[in-house]
């Protein structure tokens, strides 16, 4: 049966950035230690994360925009060979979604710029003016992302066995467990390797597309060696 549906990580695997919420902690020359600890502890729930990132921002420009935050993720870079991969994708009969505890502002910026199918990441509250609230709207828990996929998977009509999915980090695992093929891109650790049906060493998204086009159907574009 082949592979109906490609779902991918974003930080990491499709931008070439740790973390977009990091990317805006960067931008102010400032970081979130202690939210990422007491997270990682379990003393915080995914809102609070997201709470406290926006208190870091705050510190810096207490009347922070949602345009400044878009403005800022702007710069975040595409993972080499992005483009050539969804140029490819596009001609193949497979969907493509992104399913990511990242911010949706870049997300969304991905789905229109690379033509994917669906973007699910976490977004920002603003209040009438475009304004900042302190807010999160938490659509992908970051320890949920399999849930997250079997919901879309139901929404389609796709199932497990026709699903492949694409990660770089011990968070990704959910996404493996719920799809036939998972894909270790650039992985962060031996947890994620061991995950994996098939590990991508080499920066290049390119090579993604190698590891899963004998499992998608249709004849497929030529490879080009340029």
């Amino acid at each position: 049966m082949p592979i109906r549906l490609l779902v991918f990580d974003m930080d990491g695997t499709l931008v070439d950035v740790e973390s977009s919420w990091a990317h805006v902690h960067h931008h102010f020359g400032d970081a979130n230690p202690e939210g990422l600890r007491r997270f990682e502890a379990n003393e915080i729930d995914d809102e609070e994360f997201v709470r406290s990132d926006v208190r870091v921002w705050w510190r810096h420009r207490p009347e922070l925009t949602i345009g400044e935050v878009d403005a800022i993720l702007a710069g975040v870079p595409l993972m080499p060979g992005a483009r050539e991969l969804f140029r490819r994708l596009r001609e193949r009969p497979v969907r493509t979604a992104i399913i990511s505890g990242g911010i949706d502002l870049l997300a969304n910026r991905l789905k229109a710029d690379l033509g994917i199918d669906v973007a699910l990441a976490n977004g920002l509250a603003v209040d009438p003016n475009g304004r900042l609230t302190g807010e999160g709207i938490v659509r992908v828990p970051i320890h949920a992302k399999e849930q997250v996929l079997a919901e879309l998977q139901a929404r389609l009509g796709i199932g497990p066995d026709e699903t492949a999915s694409v990660g770089n980090s011990a968070i990704d695992v959910g996404l493996f467990r719920r799809s036939r093929l998972g894909v270790a891109f650039l992985p962060e650790d031996d947890t994620v390797r061991a995950a994996a049906d098939m590990v991508v060493t080499e920066k290049d998204l390119g090579r993604v597309y190698d590891a899963i086009a004998p499992h998608l159907d249709g004849p497929g574009p030529p490879v080009s060696r340029r």
